[in-house]
């Protein structure tokens, strides 16, 4: 098959260049030239034929007459991942998975579709960063000597594309995108033109035979996926591996998922056979203290559809002319507001103080509900007065000093009790209104202003 002609593409502008130069010749942009195809003869193009479809053509039709099909899924048989997903791979589409080099991605895809192979699925294995051998090895490691799943050590496009056509599997794992080419392009692998252009046609492919596609991708030191924004929005579902390399626990989460819930969570504990669930994930970002200690307080987050009890710890020490505002999992400008609010509606005052901030477990917590907590646990600290055993709080606080409703009050206060807490400061909007079994031994203090908040608190000192 002869090679297409590439030509360069501005992303500013969208003028073209029939070489690469630092500067489009159109706007004058630095470095804004990007290598694509250019177009083949009249009625193709790079995906065949322009009147190819995804899908057979159909008719227009009023949404409340079409059927409204929920989609078949395959269980992977890893309960963790399987949330995350929102109950299974599904038929045709594709999974978008990144994370930081060594955190397990390849080696829990390869638990997933050993246990898919021997469900009786079709599977294929296609590994452009290893080889057949060391993807073995890595079998052998997590007990896995007698795995019947194909592998294909390949990095061309077209004849990963081939194979795909002539086995048919049900699954299929590419591993890495990153590393694979298309003759299309003269491109080296991992560029913006290359992932843009393997990731369509594979996206393509898995929609016209309904093959399942999980693609891994390479993270950037800031942690986002390497390679073309666009990747992102052709995929089905995207996930991000997370999680200190130096700890044994690991965090997969939804952030894009068309067929479930998005910021679904999944927890898993690497050991010496591969990755496996953690059933109750609360346990690992609990500190294990004999007796209270100050600037210890625990809340209950949100993650997906799982509530989670975190411990957030303060330090809050002398800091002279230029007093320390640093956190950790949480935002450090959210962190400055609250501290301005602790002064001025509840009369804390730390402007000559350093304040440190952290979410124990390396959890990254996004939500607002976790203000009453960081700031009952700041008060602790520079009281140097541990809060009561068996403690939680939670709930937004606003700039005038009200505290507000978290969503999913009642779920978090359930869980809490379920895992043994005593005594809750929650909003007054999320105090249950009649007696429920499952807050049963849990004492409810409902508050409407951060002030209430520190006067229960020191009631119960």
């Amino acid at each position: 098959m002869a090679k297409d002609k590439s030509i360069f593409t501005c992303t500013e502008c969208g003028g073209t260049s029939a070489r690469w130069m630092g500067k489009c010749p159109s706007c004058n942009a630095w470095n804004t030239l990007i290598e694509g195809s250019s177009e083949p003869a009249a009625g193709k193009n790079r995906f065949g034929s322009v009147h190819a479809s995804l899908a057979p053509t159909s008719e227009v039709l009023p949404l409340a007459q079409i059927e409204a099909a929920d989609f078949e899924r395959h269980p992977t048989g890893i309960d963790e991942l399987d949330r995350v997903l929102g109950g299974g791979m599904v038929e045709g589409g594709v999974v978008l998975i990144g994370g930081d080099p060594g955190i397990g991605k390849s080696t829990l895809l390869l638990q997933a579709v050993d246990a898919l192979q021997r469900s009786g699925m079709q599977t294929l294995y296609v590994t452009g960063e290893e080889s057949g051998a060391q993807v073995a090895m890595r079998s052998r490691r997590l007990g896995l000597p007698d795995s019947q799943v194909p592998v294909l050590p390949e990095i061309q496009l077209e004849k990963i594309l081939h194979t795909l056509q002539s086995r048919q599997p049900g699954i299929a794992i590419i591993d890495s995108i990153q590393t694979v080419y298309s003759d299309q392009l003269t491109s080296a692998p991992g560029s913006v033109a290359q992932v843009r252009e393997c990731a369509a046609h594979l996206t393509r492919t898995a929609k016209a035979t309904g093959t399942t596609i999980v693609l891994v991708g390479h993270v950037t030191k800031e942690g986002a996926l390497a390679g073309p924004r666009v990747l992102e929005h052709m995929v089905d579902t995207v996930l991000y591996f997370e999680g200190d390399t130096h700890s044994n626990f690991r965090l997969i989460r939804a952030i894009k998922n068309r067929f479930g819930a998005v910021n679904e969570i999944g927890v898993f504990a690497m050991t010496e056979k591969g990755l496996k669930g953690v059933s109750n994930p609360s346990a690992i970002f609990l500190s294990q203290h004999a007796e209270p200690v100050p600037g210890s307080c625990v809340m209950v987050t949100l993650e997906g559809t799982r509530p989670l009890l975190v411990e957030i710890q303060a330090l809050v020490d002398s800091g002279g002319p230029s007093p320390r505002r640093l956190s950790v999992g949480l935002d450090r400008d959210r962190l400055a507001m609250l501290l301005a609010v602790l002064h001025r509606h509840a009369g804390v005052a730390c402007m000559d103080q350093d304040v440190f901030v952290n979410a124990v477990g390396g959890v990254r917590i996004s939500e607002p509900a976790a203000d009453l907590a960081v700031m009952l646990a700041i008060t602790s600290s520079l009281r140097g007065k541990a809060l009561p055993k068996g403690f939680i709080a939670f709930g937004e606080v606003g700039l005038a000093g009200e505290v507000r409703p978290a969503p999913r009050g009642q779920d978090r206060l359930k869980e809490a009790a379920k895992l043994g807490f005593k005594v809750a400061v929650v909003p007054k909007a999320n105090a249950p209104k009649k007696n429920d079994k499952a807050f049963e031994g849990l004492t409810i203090y409902p508050v409407e202003r951060i002030e209430e908040a520190m006067q229960v608190v020191r009631g119960l000192d």
